[in-house]
């Protein structure tokens, strides 16, 4: 337990004094955002601070930091470490950039950016890939849920029905202005969110549960190495590259640059936060790994949520956490498909103010999403986890060429090329073990994924001094 407490300390301090030092190296200052000055009533809308950082929460906090923390924690509390010093010095710092670049640049998405930093080859694969990685998002956003949901209602009502009601939301949710239905109803989930998370951790304190102390054992019973698993499983929970498609939707809404801190890292720490609980919740109720993972291959992640919350809480109690944990997925679905559809958008350059400009994009990436709902679950939550951590290492070197370009001292860039560097043997090392990659024995895999990163390091190095060159 002390850990455990101790973890949300540092989480804490992380976002007071190392998000107070990104912040400052970033430098926002008092010009007039896009959301003044390309306001259009649809996507480009002013929203005040306390509803832009709860949207931004639930646009980021889908089953990632839930599922992926359950999943994470089958490696033991070493997951405590990963969430906490990933989340501080990786995933708030890659989702405050990519956010503040894209005010900076008119909202524009994380694919323009990297045309725009990283050059036009970047931009097309970025396209292609995040398209990509956000439909398979808006489809895992619906299954989790739908699962969920189906559990609480009449057999009537299978998971089948609410697949189908919640591609009627998203369908809403991604054609209606950003006010008219996420920034209604997402403070409203958001406060659900919280207190589920509240009522969680309560259950494991009040309940007598115990939460082992963190070590550096791996406990995973099926003998998962923790590098590179860990890393890419937990995602969401630490650093995603999904929050990079989602905060440039929210760099189009906030008013005033100061308060992007407070709104880009102060959600992922917040949501750093939920992902602990999870994680703890996982290990406390069911005592060992080996019961965590096979409840988790027996009952899918979905049951799993679903047990702990009612074994925790009782009926009330898991209602409401469940409730919760449905509105995390769908509140990170329906922004999946959102931010689809404006990425194409810029592609397509179909004005979006248009109605039918809309329903052009929306209609064909949701029929997408409801095919691929008849995969398995489990193939999908793979191939989105690597994708994901992939395109946070891209979002990682995009900002870092923007520092490198535009702050006073270009070894500021650090801050984003080390955890760049990390995240890019993380998803080389993966893909090339992984059996939905190559199968490559560690052996291979690990040097591998090294070399990668350090030559690209090494490149970092190179344009470094080029630009120090050109400056002097």
């Amino acid at each position: 337990m002390i850990s455990l407490l101790l973890s949300f300390v540092v989480l804490i301090i992380g976002y007071l004094l190392y998000g107070k030092l990104t912040e400052k190296i970033f430098s926002p200052d008092d010009r007039m955002t896009p959301a003044t000055i390309m306001e259009d009533g649809v996507d480009y809308v002013p929203m005040k601070t306390w509803k832009a950082y709860l949207v931004q929460l639930l646009n980021i906090a889908g089953t990632g930091p839930i599922f992926g923390a359950l999943m994470g924690a089958c490696f033991g509390p070493i997951v405590f470490l990963w969430i906490i010093l990933g989340a501080v010095f990786a995933g708030a710092v890659h989702d405050y950039m990519v956010g503040m670049i894209s005010e900076r640049n008119e909202g524009k998405s994380i694919a323009e950016l990297s045309g725009i930093y990283l050059g036009n080859v970047a931009k097309w694969i970025m396209r292609l890939f995040s398209v990509l990685l956000l439909i398979l998002t808006g489809t895992v956003f619906v299954n989790s849920p739908a699962a969920l949901i189906s559990k609480l209602t009449p057999k009537s009502l299978n998971e089948n029905f609410w697949i189908i009601v919640i591609l009627l939301y998203y369908v809403l949710a991604t054609l209606l202005p950003i006010d008219k239905i996420i920034g209604k109803l997402y403070p409203i989930f958001g406060v659900i969110l919280i207190t589920m998370a509240v009522c969680i951790m309560g259950g494991i304190i009040f309940g007598g549960y115990r939460i082992p102390e963190i070590s550096l054992t791996n406990l995973h019973p099926e003998g998962l190495p923790v590098w590179p698993y860990m890393f890419v499983t937990v995602a969401c929970g630490a650093i995603s590259g999904f929050h990079a498609t989602q905060s440039p939707m929210i760099s189009k809404c906030i008013t005033s640059e100061k308060e992007g801190r407070k709104i880009f890292y102060g959600a992922m720490i917040s949501e750093s936060v939920i992902a602990l609980v999870w994680a703890a919740g996982g290990v406390a109720f069911y005592g060992t790994t080996q019961l965590l993972n096979s409840n988790l291959t027996k009952l899918g992640q979905s049951g799993v949520v679903y047990d702990i919350s009612t074994g925790m809480l009782g009926p009330i109690g898991g209602v409401l956490a469940v409730v919760g944990v449905v509105a995390c997925p769908i509140t990170s679905g329906d922004t999946a498909f959102r931010s689809a559809r404006l990425i194409l958008s810029e592609v397509t350059k179909l004005n979006q103010k248009s109605i039918r400009n809309r329903l052009i994009i929306t209609l064909p990436l949701l029929t997408i999403g409801a095919v691929l709902t008849k995969l398995d679950f489990n193939v999908l939550w793979r191939y989105f986890s690597w994708s994901n951590q992939t395109l946070a290492m891209i979002s990682l070197w995009v900002a870092t060429a923007y520092l490198i370009k535009n702050t006073r001292h270009s070894l500021f860039s650090l801050m984003t090329a080390i955890p760049g560097s990390f995240m890019s043997a993380v998803s080389l090392t993966y893909i090339l073990m992984a059996k939905e990659g190559f199968k490559l024995s560690s052996s291979i895999a690990y040097p591998v994924g090294i070399i990668f990163a350090t030559v690209l390091f090494c490149f970092y190095l190179f344009k470094l001094s080029q630009n120090k060159k050109s400056v002097s």
